[in-house]
């Protein structure tokens, strides 16, 4: 596969938390670790650990306001994150599809396995 996967990006949208956390800034506009841990069942020090965590991976950007930090989604990272997903989709789609063929192939033929070897290695092998 050609496209490159960045799993520090990977890592922070496979928890569920975090994409709760994603949902909520891309409703809100932008939003505070105080106001997400009032929308999210855990506590405010966790929403800022995964806050670090996205932020590390582009994936939101805080700016001070006052006495918080507000956090924006950066939505061209966010994009980059559903590309490289719906590469790795494609990718296993054509695989399991040359799968499907292969079973379909073996089954139409009987089996596809004969009693005898095909080859000198497999004749070796048996003996």
């Amino acid at each position: 596969m050609s496209t490159l996967v960045d799993d520090d990006l990977w890592s922070a949208v496979g928890d569920p938390t975090r994409r709760r956390m994603i949902d909520r800034l891309l409703t809100d506009g932008s939003g505070t670790a105080t106001s997400l841990s009032e929308q999210i069942p855990v506590t405010r020090q966790a929403i800022a650990k995964h806050l670090a965590v996205l932020d590390k991976a582009g994936l939101v950007h805080g700016a001070t306001a006052g006495r918080e930090r507000r956090y924006r989604v950066d939505e061209a990272q966010l994009a980059r994150a559903v590309a490289q997903l719906n590469a790795v989709g494609s990718a296993w789609d054509s695989r399991l599809d040359r799968i499907k063929r292969i079973a379909e192939t073996i089954q139409r033929t009987g089996g596809g396995g004969s009693a005898e070897p095909d080859t000198q290695h497999e004749r070796i092998e048996k003996e």
